[in-house]
């Protein structure tokens, strides 16, 4: 284990151009992240393509106990990443933030790991015997975020060598110091070759999403970023893996605890202080106790402390970076503007050091308006009336992305029924955002496609091969 300074002064270049990184919370430097280029991706696929007949050639146990003996050096690690991360990405270290996230990592790794995946016999009738296998698919590459960077690099790459591929990533050019040091504590223990990390701009990010010797592509970010790489992808054929935006909506039924469900609604749209694509960014009340959960979810709001992340008190901290800062006052804005009722929130203080947008509940507002029909990526949760359920459904169905959805009830038969109508990947009941490495998780409409974590998140990064005879 090494000492947080050593950590950073490890993934530190000494030469080639570099830039500074600055903390979201403070504006201090965190560390200086290299500037790779174009040649040194190809460099870095080149390399993992050399490195994968090898790494797939070792079978299935032998590349699970690598990752089990990665997830040990990320538990190693796991104070000196989380405060990096927390620096970089701006999350607290409590609450389900920065050591939330590393320890979420090992999680993964671990099941990625330990899930079998054994040939599945098709048919087998005395005459005709076929089976279905999934063998490597080649290099895999894995472009990811700046709101969860480690924990979704994992999500993406641990699968990846679990099935015998092996990976170049890019990290957001937002954070990618957390990646960096992920990648050189994973690489203590995995063979050398089969994981690589490349920091640079856009320009090296299309070309991954294009070049020939990458057989997929893993992706989570925008909805526009997903359709670029849709495009470069299309003349190789190349598998591709997209969790794109959302804007969840969550469904209160009227027989609804306001105080029972008030924390757990107000973690399912605040968590990571609303930088998450599978938080609830829409919150549909029915009127009987629209009054009750807007003052409920007040009162925990308004007890959640925000600050620098590294402050062992604070929950919230602030947005990653200055654009999603303006995206979510302008939205808010916006809302005061049209006549929504602002509950808490609202008022960010011009002289605070860092992008701190404060917690903000917004009441009273329409169902067309700009801060609940985009989504908003931060700490401002629109809360509207309905009438029936048939138009609560109907509101939440009206978008065009589906990434996830959450229904809340005491009657689990109802809320399912409810679940069923809604066109999302996932649908939770009396939660919301609750991912799990052993549950398969992908988007519905333009929220992307393909399907992480669990057997299916395995089949994903294979190529489907059936043995008949």
């Amino acid at each position: 284990m090494e000492s947080y300074d050593a950590l950073l002064a490890s993934i530190t270049p000494s030469t080639g151009e570099t830039r500074n990184i600055l903390d979201p919370a403070t504006g201090e430097v965190v560390g200086q992240a290299p500037v790779h280029t174009v040649e040194d991706l190809e460099a870095a696929i080149a390399a993992a393509a050399e490195a994968q007949p090898a790494w797939a050639a070792l079978g299935h146990d032998a590349r699970s106990a690598a990752l089990l003996r990665a997830a040990d050096a990320v538990e190693r690690s796991a104070e000196e990443l989380a405060r990096l991360l927390s620096r970089e990405q701006g999350k607290p270290l409590n609450g389900p933030n920065a050591r939330f996230e590393v320890g979420a990592c090992a999680a993964w790794l671990r099941t990625a790991a330990t899930t079998p995946l054994e040939p599945e016999t098709v048919v087998d009738d005395g005459q005709t015997r076929a089976e279905l296998h999934y063998r490597p698919i080649g290099v895999v590459g894995a472009i990811g975020p700046w709101n969860w960077p480690m924990m979704i690099t994992v999500w993406q790459i641990a699968p990846a060598l679990r099935m015998g591929n092996t990976a170049v990533v890019k990290p957001s050019k937002m954070t990618p110091l957390s990646v960096l040091a992920l990648i050189k504590v994973l690489n203590e223990e995995l063979p050398e070759g089969i994981l690589h990390v490349v920091s640079g701009d856009r320009h090296v990010g299309a070309r991954l999403a294009e070049h020939a010797a990458i057989g997929k592509v893993m992706f989570t970010g925008s909805t526009a970023a997903g359709r670029e790489i849709i495009r470069s992808s299309a003349d190789t054929i190349k598998r591709l893996t997209l969790e794109l935006g959302g804007n969840d909506a969550g469904i209160v039924l009227p027989d609804a605890d306001p105080k029972a469900i008030a924390q757990d609604l107000f973690w399912g749209a605040f968590i990571n202080t609303g930088q998450t694509c599978a938080a609830l960014k829409r919150l549909y009340v029915h009127d009987s106790i629209y009054d009750a959960v807007c003052d409920e979810l007040t009162a925990v709001a308004q007890a959640m402390p925000m600050g620098v992340g590294l402050d062992e008190n604070n929950v919230l901290g602030p947005l990653q970076n200055k654009a999603q800062y303006d995206v979510v006052a302008s939205l808010v804005e916006a809302a005061r503007d049209s006549g929504a009722r602002v509950l808490t929130g609202g008022n960010p203080d011009p002289e605070q050091p860092g992008y701190f947008y404060p917690t903000t509940l917004v009441a009273d507002i329409s169902n067309d308006n700009p801060l609940v029909a985009e989504e908003q990526f931060g700490p401002a949760l629109p809360i509207i009336r309905y009438s029936s359920v048939n138009e609560a459904v109907a509101m939440a169905n009206a978008l065009d992305v589906g990434l996830g959805a959450s229904v809340w009830s005491p009657d689990l038969t109802a809320a399912r029924d409810v679940a069923a109508r809604l066109q999302a990947g996932t649908v939770w009941i009396n939660k919301h955002g609750a991912v799990d490495p052993r549950v398969p998780f992908g988007g519905a409409k333009q929220s992307g496609y393909g399907l992480e974590f669990g057997v299916e998140g395995l089949k994903h990064l294979g190529v489907p091969q059936v043995i008949n005879g």
